[in-house]
């Protein structure tokens, strides 16, 4: 077996036990290392973890470390993003890949000028759940993909976040914080989208926090919290979206993806398993499939993995920065949509991301 790749994180917040958690499970990175603004979050992290607390520029100093996860906030990503590829490490970040169009292509064009490789969650799509649908997919169970739906709807975060209020600013919002998951799940089962439009609202300017830590806080809201949408992918399937942090309950499926043959019913994006339904010309109702691919429980860092992998063996990354600029690319056109009242054509066109090899064990990315 190949050695792991020494990693180190920046950003110590409520996401990085997740990572620290399932990168032990991951044969192909190690991380020995976190920093933080906030010094006191790193050391409790390392404490935990058993890894060391180093200041930033210590952490992106060391010459034993090659890759480094970015876990900051949003606003925080492209000069993060930045400073780990000067310092001549691989970067993986924390989704969106940026605020605009404009930072994910600096972050890209920064990242081929130094030869190295850039990634980005979300790396949901690399787990059993989403594989297997792939899978279902390319063995022609629906036919050709022609229409489907991606629905995300709550009632916001400030019920249960501790510090709740970046989600209502620029960078936040259901489509900055939660469309990733749909949008790269969807262009991971049909390829590049090619055109979108929208319609978008804001029914409050200010919300309450409910939650523990933050119970009476006032929220400004800067962003639409309600987004409506459709998506045309360049092989012709038409995908209506809805992300809204406006809705107390819904039962609607998160994705589902109707073929020429069959329909498919998607389990939520933002998990790496769950339960995978297909109904078939043959068939009247859903019929359960077996998962067929290994990491369904919550490994985020899988695409973190990959990228240590892809180096090994000289090709892309699978949560490629090229495939997250063009989620945000979409992102941005819905909001354009929306406030320009017409519809926006998607000028970036990713590589569909190739699917994981069949046999996999868990922990492993090759077989």
């Amino acid at each position: 077996m190949a050695q792991p790749i020494k990693t180190g994180i920046i950003g110590c917040g409520n996401i990085s036990p997740a990572y620290l958690n399932s990168i032990r499970r991951l044969e192909d990175i190690e991380v020995v290392a976190c920093a933080d603004l906030r010094s006191e979050r790193a050391d409790a992290k390392a404490e935990e973890f058993g890894i060391i607390s180093q200041p930033v520029a210590d952490l992106l100093a060391d010459p034993e470390i090659g890759i480094v996860l970015n876990l900051t906030t949003p606003q925080d990503h492209t000069e993060v993003n930045r400073q780990i590829l000067n310092a001549g490490k691989h970067a993986h970040a924390e989704k969106p890949f940026g605020l605009n169009r404009e930072e994910g292509q600096a972050t890209l064009a920064l990242a081929k000028s130094k030869g190295l490789l850039v990634g980005s969650a979300p790396d949901t799509f690399l787990g059993g759940g989403l594989q297997t649908c792939r899978k279902l997919i390319d063995d022609n169970w629906i036919g050709r993909p022609v229409a489907g739906t991606a629905v995300m709807a709550c009632p916001g975060h400030e019920s249960w976040h501790p510090n709740p209020g970046f989600y209502y600013l620029t960078g936040g919002g259901p489509v900055f914080d939660m469309a990733p998951y749909y949008i790269t799940a969807l262009v991971h089962l049909i390829g590049p989208i090619t055109r979108v439009t929208a319609m978008a609202s804001r029914p409050h300017d200010v919300r309450i926090a409910t939650s523990e830590a933050a119970f009476g806080r006032e929220l400004p809201v800067e962003i639409d919290t309600h987004t409506a949408g459709v998506l045309e992918f360049a092989n012709g399937a038409i995908v209506t979206l809805v992300m809204s942090f406006d809705v107390r309950k819904h039962s609607s499926n998160p994705i589902e993806i109707h073929g020429t043959e069959g329909s498919l019913k998607v389990p939520d994006p933002n998990t790496f398993g769950g339960e995978v339904f297909v109904a078939r010309r043959e068939h009247t109702e859903w019929q359960n499939v077996p998962l067929v691919f290994p990491h369904t429980d919550n490994f985020r860092g899988i695409g973190a993995a990959d990228l240590a992998v892809a180096l090994r063996q000289n090709r892309p990354n699978r949560a490629s920065g090229e495939l997250a600029y063009h989620v945000l690319d979409v992102m941005c056109a819905l909001d354009e949509s929306a406030h320009q009242g017409r519809h926006i054509t998607i000028e970036s066109a990713p590589a569909q991301p190739a699917p994981l090899p069949m046999g996999l064990i868990e922990g492993r990315l090759e077989v």
